[in-house]
């Protein structure tokens, strides 16, 4: 650990001393630091205005003399925040002579945008950048997220995709969509553009992490990768059971070649060496036989082929013997001559 990094007091969490929060979400104001003994988010120190060298990466928050901080959060404490009235904001808007200052949890609730990228510029509700596509929804449509309803136009919680121009999203759900995806994965939920509707979020002031998608975490397809290993006849007739099998021969376990979900021993259903293919029940729909069998094909196509000629003998007469009903009834129908 390093000399500037301390641990984490025990018991009560402690505030963020620039937003004076503890509990902000973590999505958005990032992790919280120890440095020089003062707590702070990451992203916090990253939006503050007040630091003569301001940081661009974390690895320049550990650079941070504990003066600097401690200047910092001196004037933060001097400042009011425009959304919710408490001191210690050290958010500024960008544009000159605006003198509008917020803390980054409550951004949002003000309509601000915070860009999560370098600068890392901050505006307020006045002088947020706007979605330059023309574009307004048809009447009824839906957040391709959450399938509620939109806006009807443009606005902060209403947003449209750039590329295609027909993909409307809230401003909480793409938020929500791309802390899942991650940098390398965030793209429009209808067209798939990547790259414009990557830097037009960042634009609009939506955090997208530099990291991989969350469903590749915590190896969650692992399994995808494991390989059938049981024997699924319905007798098992190896004497080691249905888990075990032998590289090669009468033991030597075939899946299915079509799921690979299922697999069978050689010997439990009477595969000979020659056969290399096999599938399962399921997938054949006729037993446990192999595709390249030529025998039993043959057995299986005379199978059917004289089930068909049954169906059509049986069909035949079925309609020999309707005709001849219908001839015999006409004539009980007609007329007798005197």
């Amino acid at each position: 650990m390093s000399h500037r990094e301390q641990a984490a007091p025990r018991g009560r969490e402690p505030a963020c001393l620039l937003c004076r929060q503890s509990d902000a979400d973590s999505d958005i104001c990032g992790e919280k630091l120890f440095i020089h003994g003062f707590c702070a988010h990451e992203n916090c120190l990253f939006f503050a205005n007040n630091f003569p060298d301001r940081p661009v990466h974390r690895r320049g928050l550990w650079c941070l003399h504990s003066w600097e901080i401690r200047d910092v959060v001196s004037q933060a404490a001097e400042e009011s925040c425009s959304i919710c009235g408490q001191i210690g904001a050290t958010i500024y808007c960008c544009r000159r002579h605006c003198d509008v200052s917020f803390h980054l949890p409550c951004a949002r609730q003000g309509g601000c945008v915070t860009q999560f990228c370098r600068p890392f510029r901050a505006f307020c509700a006045a002088h947020r950048p706007q979605q330059a596509v023309e574009a307004t929804p048809e009447p009824g449509t839906e957040c391709l997220i959450c399938m509620e309803p939109v806006e009807d136009r443009k606005t902060f919680n209403t947003m449209v995709c750039p590329a295609c121009k027909n993909a409307w999203f809230h401003r909480d759900c793409i938020q929500g969509q791309a802390l899942h995806a991650g940098y390398s994965s965030i793209q429009c939920p209808l067209c798939r553009n990547d790259d414009a509707f990557r830097k037009d979020l960042l634009t609009m002031g939506i955090r997208i992490p530099f990291r991989p998608p969350t469903w590749e975490d915590f190896n969650a397809f692992d399994e995808l990768g494991d390989r059938h290993r049981r024997c699924d006849a319905s007798e098992c007739l190896f004497p080691g059971g249905r888990q075990e099998a032998e590289g090669q021969g009468p033991w030597e376990l075939l899946l299915c070649s079509s799921c690979a979900a299922e697999g069978t021993l050689r010997h439990c259903s009477g595969l000979r060496d020659i056969i290399t293919s096999w599938e399962c029940d399921g997938c054949a729909g006729l037993g446990t036989v192999s595709s390249e069998d030529p025998e039993l094909v043959a057995l299986m196509k005379d199978s059917s082929d004289n089930s068909t000629d049954r169906e059509t003998i049986t069909c035949s007469t079925r309609n020999h013997h309707i005709n001849t009903q219908a001839t015999q009834s006409s004539l009980w129908n007609l007329p007798h001559r005197r």
